[in-house]
């Protein structure tokens, strides 16, 4: 029976340790478990104590792997599955795949973490590696009762990056370009600009999708290129239900775009960025932004700056933050304010000169 001891930390929180043995260079291994008072720590220890008398697990991490992916492909998305595939190929399987489910131990997650950092990856990329790989053990812990490393595998912390955007001069002379080019291509960056439509919706839109009369967009799809599991194909291109259930939504078109989208006005099952009733990928749409830009002299940004422009604009003429957020179709308005709503310097300085306090002024 495995040892184990029981401490009061001083955050308040009780702290089981149960002894794992010693590692190559004879130091102490522990399995940590932590809770709100020593009662539940005692419980989770006998739970865990108690899992390790059955019989051990002989099946590899990816024979696990399979089995669970077999078992929720009929309720998630093809575009979901296709994902988690690609992540346990490329990152999970080369490391975990041949070794069986109940021998893999926290430190070798640890290790792995680190690795995949110094690889480069992002660490909200690698967050969504472990996610998967916690809920994995989840399915082996529920059907094998096998010991499960990830409890005590703490996620990298996210780091904030700063995404590039045009400034309000540069915005202008994107829309003077727009202007003066009218082509499906500038057609679909102004819808992104005054809407912050996403860009995989805005090449599965169709003429149907608009209502001129009502002056109604409304999202029902969206667009995107998966892996393929089957085939000679290695990806393919799909349109499929929008990214959540709050991605369905409809946007008043502004006055300003009525005009453009009268010109191009075509039949419900044509699609917007073509005019035909074969569709453009992400992609192309991506690459026709960066020649506009290019054409415009204006720096190069992604095409989802668009998107994060529209929000700091909308924040900037006074938007409901709950308006914007369904406009934008986000689940919740913190997704809304953390990741899309920028004030530029010079708003900022507006906002400081409002502060008055006249007996510090000098003449």
């Amino acid at each position: 029976m495995a040892k184990y001891n029981v401490y009061h930390r001083k955050d308040g929180r009780w702290e089981g340790r149960i002894s794992r043995g010693r590692c190559e260079d004879g130091k102490r291994k522990y399995q940590y478990i932590f809770a709100r008072s020593k009662c539940e720590v005692l419980r989770k220890i006998d739970i865990i104590l108690g899992n390790e008398q059955n019989i051990k697990c002989t099946k590899s991490f990816c024979e696990i792997f399979t089995e669970w992916s077999n078992s929720v492909r009929h309720r998630i998305k093809e575009s979901t599955y296709a994902n988690y595939q690609m992540k346990a190929a490329k990152h999970l399987l080369p490391n975990f795949g041949e070794k069986f489910i109940d021998c893999l131990e926290s430190n070798e997650i640890n290790c792995f973490i680190q690795m995949k950092l110094q690889e480069g990856l992002s660490s909200r990329y690698v967050s969504d590696i472990i996610i998967l790989m916690k809920t994995v053990f989840k399915y082996a812990v529920q059907v094998y009762n096998v010991f499960n490393p990830m409890d005590n595998i703490t996620l990298p912390k996210k780091k904030k990056t700063e995404i590039s955007l045009l400034d309000d001069i540069e915005q202008a002379e994107l829309q003077k370009y727009i202007s003066n080019h009218p082509n499906y291509a500038t057609l679909g960056t102004a819808l992104a600009i005054t809407t912050g439509i996403r860009i995989g919706e805005l090449c599965a839109l169709q003429w149907c999708d608009i209502d001129l009369k009502k002056r109604v967009l409304t999202v029902r799809k969206t667009m995107q290129r998966i892996q393929c599991d089957k085939g000679n194909s290695k990806t393919k291109l799909i349109i499929t239900d929008p990214k959540s259930e709050s991605s369905r939504r409809s946007i008043p078109i502004p006055d300003c775009m009525m005009g453009f989208l009268s010109d191009f006005k075509g039949r419900d099952d044509e699609f917007i960025l073509t005019g035909r009733t074969k569709p453009i990928e992400p992609r192309t749409m991506q690459y026709r932004f960066k020649t506009i830009l290019k054409n415009a002299n204006l720096p190069s940004v992604h095409f989802h700056a668009l998107r994060h422009c529209f929000a700091s604009f909308c924040i900037s003429l006074g938007f409901d933050i709950k308006a914007l957020s369904e406009l934008l179709g986000h689940s919740s308005v913190e997704i809304t304010l953390n990741r899309y709503v920028h004030s530029s310097f010079e708003q900022k300085r507006a906002y400081m000169n409002r502060i008055n306090m006249p007996l510090l002024a000098k003449d």
